[in-house]
């Protein structure tokens, strides 16, 4: 599966208001340092020490607002 990975601040600016919030974020454990991604569906992945764990999703144009502002492409 294909991804783009960011910091938890990179994610942070991305988020709509119609999805999860900064409030959101921090209880699941994500601080602007955290290693996060985005899968082509919107799944929103942490890095845990042991792998990762799914905390949330994107909606909409959400490929777009990603490819923007972090410069990269699926990988």
């Amino acid at each position: 599966m294909a991804f783009i990975e960011m910091t938890g601040a990179t994610l942070d600016r991305i988020i709509s208001e119609d999805e999860l919030h900064h409030d959101n974020l921090e209880e699941a454990g994500v601080q602007d340092g955290t290693i996060v991604r985005v899968n082509r569906e919107g799944d929103i992945e942490v890095r845990r020490r042991e792998g990762w764990d799914v905390v949330g999703g994107l909606i909409g144009e959400f490929e777009d607002r990603i490819k923007a502002e972090t410069g990269l492409d699926w990988a």
